[in-house]
């Protein structure tokens, strides 16, 4: 998610699953073609698998930035087709794109022609009045016969003018039903659903539909969420009984990041729903909004945010 799902972000979700695939945030073939690669590519060894979502319109950009997510060791590369924000619109990529299968198809032939990595694509079940079963499928064919095997639906369609983004994210009604559909009709297609799944209950009951779920904002507002993950659908062990036990994990990561010169609260931003629902996380959270900013802060605010915690009556 744009300017969420950073590598901070990210080694804090690894700590919780080992299992799951982790996504960057949406990075700009722009970006990439005239920005700093160390600052967009980076992460930790211990994030894979790991996707990076790239977008952009053109075959040629994409396929050179294809082949930097190969050269910089990345699991997957996800193509956006669904963001309908006004910057991604006026970029001429996101969403806008699934008004022209053909280029979407171009593109993803292009990043297959030079990698050997997965390529994904992720795109919503339709925008504006283009948003047919038939516009959708029509798109799915097209873009699957470029060579891509996999189908990241946001259930809801786009409306690209007269919506915010975050409208966008409530506004148009999700329909699940659509997504089971597009996977009854291209069953050789690995088809993961997304948008609005705010709970593993949840999640298992569309993967009795679907080939995977992707979560978002559920995940990131609630992180503990993914601390039963591996165990409920990869049939491994999680060690970790309590969120107590993800703030030692952190401890090293964050006092090498502070000694590369970095501030606590890059990283502790993302950790600020660690409890979140369980008894303390008002605390959590206002000591960390309060003091992880300061020029000072080290990982002492981070012991004392979580001895607010364990000192909270249940």
């Amino acid at each position: 998610m744009l300017d969420w799902t950073n590598r901070h972000c990210r080694f804090f979700h690894r700590q919780l699953t080992a299992r799951s695939l982790l996504y960057t945030e949406m990075i700009t073939t722009g970006a990439l073609l005239h920005g700093d690669l160390e600052r967009h590519l980076r992460f930790a060894p211990a994030e894979h698998p790991l996707a990076l979502q790239l977008g952009g319109n053109s075959p040629k950009a994409l396929a050179h930035c294809a082949r930097l997510a190969s050269d910089w060791g990345y699991d997957e590369i996800n193509f956006n087709v669904g963001c309908p924000s006004d910057r991604v619109q006026n970029g001429a990529f996101g969403a806008c794109l699934m008004a022209n299968p053909s280029l979407v198809s171009d593109c993803v032939k292009a990043m297959t022609d030079v990698v050997d990595l997965p390529i994904s694509v992720k795109h919503r079940i339709g925008i504006d009045h283009q948003d047919s079963q038939t516009a959708l499928l029509d798109f799915v064919g097209t873009v699957a016969a470029a060579g891509c095997r996999i189908f990241i639906v946001h259930a809801r369609k786009a409306w690209l003018e007269g919506l915010s983004p975050k409208e966008n994210r409530d506004i148009p009604p999700l329909d699940y039903a659509r997504v089971y559909a597009l996977k009854q009709d291209f069953p050789a297609l690995e088809i993961i659903i997304n948008g609005g799944i705010t709970t593993l209950d949840e999640a298992e009951t569309h993967l009795a539909h679907v080939d995977g779920v992707m979560l978002g904002r559920a995940v990131y507002q609630t992180p503990w969420l993914l601390a039963d993950v591996d165990r409920r659908f990869f049939g491994s062990v999680n060690p970790l009984r309590q969120p107590h036990e993800v703030i030692t994990q952190m401890q090293d990561y964050i006092e090498q990041h502070l000694q590369d010169g970095g501030r606590l609260s890059q990283v502790t931003r993302h950790m600020l729903g660690l409890f979140q629902g369980l008894p303390g996380a008002r605390q959590w959270r206002r000591l960390l909004s309060e003091q992880a900013h300061l020029p000072e802060a080290d990982t002492q605010v981070l012991l004392q945010a979580a001895a607010a915690v364990r000192a909270t009556p249940a």
